[in-house]
């Protein structure tokens, strides 16, 4: 057996990372900071989207098809508390699957790139 050489592969590919997209937006929508921007959102849509952008992200396929983080976010308004909630619950996410604190970091470290492009768009 080859040893996993991307982040995406050591987390379990595809499936481990839909199930991780799947319990982070369960705790978005559970979430009053944030969920309100997600209620006129096609959260299945939102679920494949956000599987492939943090597949590709994760050294995994590239099956991304979707806006800029830029085009994403625009008109949202989004502030540091919103981008800081979300960041949380993927942690939280990444947590909950076994992921492990030095992965769980490098993940967040990649998230945390994108604050200048969907902040207060």
């Amino acid at each position: 057996m080859q040893t996993p050489t991307t982040l995406y592969e050591k987390l379990g590919g595809q499936q481990a990372i839909e199930q991780i997209v799947d319990d982070f937006y369960e705790r978005v929508l559970a979430d009053d900071t944030v969920n309100h921007f997600f209620v006129h959102t096609d959260m299945e849509k939102q679920r494949r989207h956000q599987t492939a952008f943090i597949s590709y992200a994760l050294g995994g396929p590239n099956q991304y098809t979707g806006y800029s983080m830029e085009m994403a976010h625009a008109g949202l308004n989004l502030q540091p508390e919103h981008f800081n909630a979300i960041v949380q619950h993927l942690g939280e996410a990444l947590a909950a699957h076994g992921v492990s604190s030095e992965e769980t970091k490098i993940v967040l470290a990649h998230v945390k790139t994108l604050k200048p492009a969907v902040l207060h768009k």
